[in-house]
């Protein structure tokens, strides 16, 4: 497998690392109920009247495979061999369970070519449901045609692009890309010429109403909220620059914008209303936070940290073989509780949980009122 030289490693290959330990172990998340799920309340079923294995869990996503549950491990890494290998056997997790999995941001596959195979995962999971990832800029820069070949090199079935401006903000050095203008043009044109689906996602500070209606008015059809309740990756550059002992105005704004965004079940909330599919992510990292999601109007529910220190944690103890089998229990975990609560609220298809009525209470019902 090729992987550049590994006794010299690049910034950006050093900088992927730090992100995968700083997930790993770091303290890359907020105190509290960031994401607001406390402020949902579901309602009891007490009289369902069907069984449990008559529940389907089956969704729509964006191919003409259908998921086998409405769950997906979003984009985390790529580029390292530590990533390649994180990669490969979450690929083979999301293949045994039938969800997506989504790459780390390919960027740095396209400033250098040889990386390509850190990426490359169909070899160990030929079914996979795949989605490339790339960040808006680099899309806008690149044009669609370079685009599409980058995810014909990794045979991806879907794109997300990635929308990131608060973290370029807070991230020192050269890497940081702090021109956001072109954006929805690209959009455009990617959506109506890559022959693949395209989602939009944010990184942990969430999507507000007008930005979904401008994408979905630019022809988007899916949208991963990515609000904020779960690693706040503006935190995690503030932290990975103190931890280089690097005291920059760009690390300081990080720490007093750790929080910035919008909620996740905010964010979930308010993008249910407009012609999307809608990914939450943000945060999610059990059944009941899943489900209160789907109620609140999401058709998918990602996450990414969870599953990662999972996996890592496994595969230090007892190498990926575990690894993968540990991670899939975990994630089958979360699926159960997903299909017992949709039977707790007496319907037969998970797809009819944005349906049922809930309590919203707290900061949530503000929110609701905007």
């Amino acid at each position: 497998m090729t992987q550049g030289n590994p006794s010299t490693p690049s910034p950006s290959q050093i900088r992927k690392d730090d992100h995968i330990e700083l997930c790993h172990r770091g303290n890359v998340t907020l105190s509290g109920d960031r994401g607001l799920w406390s402020d949902v309340s579901l309602i009891h079923n007490a009289l369902p009247e069907l069984k449990l294995s008559d529940i389907s869990l089956e969704t729509e996503a964006w191919s003409a495979l259908k998921l086998k549950a409405p769950l997906m491990l979003t984009g985390m890494t790529g580029g390292t061999e530590k990533a390649a290998m994180i990669n490969r056997g979450l690929a083979q997790v999301c293949e045994a369970l039938g969800i997506p999995f989504g790459l780390g941001s390919q960027r740095i596959m396209s400033q250098d070519p040889s990386l390509t195979d850190t990426f490359k995962v169909k070899e160990f999971a030929p079914k996979l449901n795949l989605v490339s990832n790339l960040g808006i800029n680099q899309a806008r820069d690149l044009g669609v045609d370079a685009v599409r070949a980058l995810c014909d090199a990794v045979e991806s079935d879907a794109l997300a692009i990635h929308l990131n401006p608060a973290m370029e903000f807070i991230q020192p050095g050269s890497d940081a890309d702090r021109d956001f203008s072109g954006g929805i043009n690209i959009l455009h044109d990617l959506v109506e010429t890559l022959e693949r689906p395209v989602i939009v996602k944010e990184c942990g500070c969430g999507l507000s109403e007008k930005v979904v209606s401008r994408l979905a008015n630019a022809g988007v059809k899916f949208v991963d909220v990515s609000g904020v309740g779960g690693t706040s990756w503006v935190k995690l550059e503030a932290q990975r620059a103190l931890n280089m002992k690097e005291y920059s105005r760009e690390a300081r704004l990080g720490l007093l914008l750790a929080d910035w965004g919008i909620p996740t079940a905010a964010a979930v909330m308010l993008a249910a209303p407009y012609p999307v599919k809608v990914i939450a992510s943000g945060g999610i990292s059990n059944a009941l936070e899943a489900s209160k999601a789907l109620v609140l109007g999401a058709d998918i529910v990602g996450m990414a940290r969870p599953a990662l220190q999972v996996f890592l944690d496994a595969y230090e103890a007892q190498g990926e073989d575990h690894a993968i089998t540990a991670t899939i229990e975990a994630l089958d975990e979360i699926i159960y509780g997903i299909r017992a609560i949709t039977a707790l609220h007496g319907v037969k298809h998970v797809r009819h949980l944005k349906h049922q009525e809930k309590v919203i209470s707290g900061r949530l019902r503000d929110w609701a009122k905007l």
